[in-house]
């Protein structure tokens, strides 16, 4: 019986996962053993440490058209998921890491605009070939959500060179946080005061994105962004 019992055991499977709605992350091999993990639970808490989730995995989703994964036999041999908590999942190009910026328009502050909302500069290619967030001149902010306490902070990289359209910045928070009381009209600092250009944007600190409504002061920064000091400063660069 025991040697009939091995015949029958499914194979180990190999799959990729990135974070949901991180355009940096390179994706994080994970070894698939139903031996090892006896639920799709179990299965994923070892994604929420493997990949350094900023709040527990709950949810599994195919990278391209967002199909739901709800069970170990559903998982691929050798294919991606995106793994997220409670929150929608957001479409990104994660199959092509470190090339989606590359598709973008370029406004008269030439700065580009992919098409999933992020904000880049000439300049951000270097710093992300380089590794280093300080190159040239490029810097890094995290922005929650106004009273969303389920999302994590998204990066938000930007050019210390580059003179920065507040109009611009604004819409590309509009298009990324998809409030629910709708357009980003203002960006907060954690206390609640307002931020009133791009000149006083602070390399690795966090900001709030806020509509019509007022500032929700929580605490974005305890729940969302992880314990380790070492993942404290933007948890999504890896």
């Amino acid at each position: 019986m025991s040697s009939r019992g091995l015949a029958l055991a499914p194979p180990a499977k190999n799959v990729v996962v990135y974070r949901n709605g991180d355009p940096f992350f390179p994706g994080r091999k994970v070894v698939v053993n139903q031996r090892r993990f006896l639920t799709f639970e179990a299965f994923l808490n070892e994604v929420t440490k493997s990949i350094h989730a900023p709040l527990a995995v709950r949810n599994l989703y195919t990278p391209r058209h967002g199909h739901h994964v709800a069970e170990l036999g559903d998982l691929q041999d050798g294919c991606h998921y995106v793994a997220a908590g409670f929150e929608k999942f957001k479409k990104l190009n994660y199959l092509n890491h470190g090339r989606k910026e590359l598709r973008g328009t370029r406004n008269s502050e030439d700065l580009q605009v992919s098409t999933s909302g992020w904000l880049f500069s000439p300049i951000f290619h270097s710093c992300r070939n380089t590794g280093s967030s300080h190159a040239l001149g490029c810097f890094y902010c995290s922005v929650f959500r106004n009273g969303d306490l389920l999302s994590p902070p998204f990066p938000l990289p930007l050019s210390k060179s580059t003179p920065l359209q507040w109009d611009a910045l604004l819409a590309t928070l509009t298009e990324k946080a998809n409030l629910r009381s709708g357009a980003v009209n203002k960006l907060c600092r954690l206390d609640g005061t307002q931020v009133s250009g791009g000149e006083e944007l602070v390399n690795g600190d966090y900001y709030v994105a806020v509509g019509n409504e007022e500032y929700k002061k929580l605490p974005y920064f305890e729940l969302l962004v992880p314990q380790d000091s070492a993942c404290r400063t933007l948890w999504y660069v890896d």
